[in-house]
């Protein structure tokens, strides 16, 4: 596992953020806005989004997305158990071909608790 995973994700991610917003596409920033505002509170609680944020992006087989949930969550304070519940939740809806992406998820889980 690499040591610096975390970082080199997150620096990658601002960096080509940026570079995606800076052409000043309408309708590229109205999804960066409206993926923001998805995951605030409301109805449902910002923790609940985001596992939920989570649970689809593992079923629809998105490491990067994956990861930004995790992150989410484990910045949140939601507990590893809560967490592993949520993907083999994922696990189950997804099927056999969503194990590849487990093992990453728990890969990353593993480098957020180290850094």
């Amino acid at each position: 596992m690499q040591d610096n995973m975390v970082e080199e994700f997150n620096a990658y991610r601002s960096k080509m953020n940026e570079k995606l917003l800076e052409d000043n596409n309408k309708i590229i920033k109205r999804i960066f806005n409206l993926d923001t505002n998805a995951f605030t509170d409301g109805a449902l609680p910002k923790r609940t989004k985001e596992l939920l944020g989570l649970g689809n992006s593992m079923v629809l087989r998105c490491d990067d997305c994956v990861r930004y949930h995790l992150e989410a969550c484990y910045k949140l304070g939601i507990p590893k158990d809560e967490v592993v519940e949520a993907l083999s939740v994922s696990l189950l809806i997804g099927g056999t071909i969503v194990i590849p992406h487990l093992r990453r998820a728990y890969e990353y889980w593993e480098a957020l608790e180290k850094s």
